[in-house]
């Protein structure tokens, strides 16, 4: 396969990706929670650098795609981090002490609360959380950009 096939197959594979996000949400009634969101981004711009370097093949948009994905990679095996309790998330989307609060506080807490927490496994498979398949995935679709990288 050429290198700018590689660029185009790598680009779709996140474009799959993110139809695959869209479809849990939509059909399955899952709403996202911001780190969720967050690993949607990398794999649109990857999916738009994979048409670029389809129609204008060059090696450094192989490694702005690879570098891409990578870091949306990174994102979703942090998001995995956080829903294993390995680590704390952002106080955007997980919760946060209540010692010492005044009912105030507390109150305002309440009601800022997001609807939808990062420290929590909506959906897993064979024991692994859609963040952790997400993180398996890029890595194989980084994988993809390499090899377009190195035959150009």
């Amino acid at each position: 396969m050429s290198s700018r096939n590689l660029a185009l197959f790598a680009g779709l594979a996140s474009a799959a990706m993110l139809l695959g996000a869209f479809a849990f949400q939509i059909i399955g009634g899952m709403a996202p929670c911001h780190l969720c969101i967050l690993q949607r981004w990398p794999h649109g711009l990857a999916f738009a650098v994979g048409l670029l370097a389809f129609l204008m093949p060059n090696r450094w948009l192989y490694l702005l795609g690879a570098a891409l994905v990578l870091g949306g990679a990174g994102v979703a095996l942090y998001h995995t981090g956080v829903e294993q309790q390995w680590w704390l998330g952002p106080t955007t989307c997980t919760s946060q002490s209540i010692n010492g609060l005044s009912s105030e506080a507390l109150m305002s807490q309440i009601l800022n609360a997001p609807l939808v927490r990062c420290d929590e496994i909506a959906w897993s498979m064979f024991g692994l959380s859609m963040a952790s398949w997400n993180g398996i995935a890029s890595l194989g679709i980084v994988g993809i950009w390499l090899a377009a990288f190195r035959k150009a």
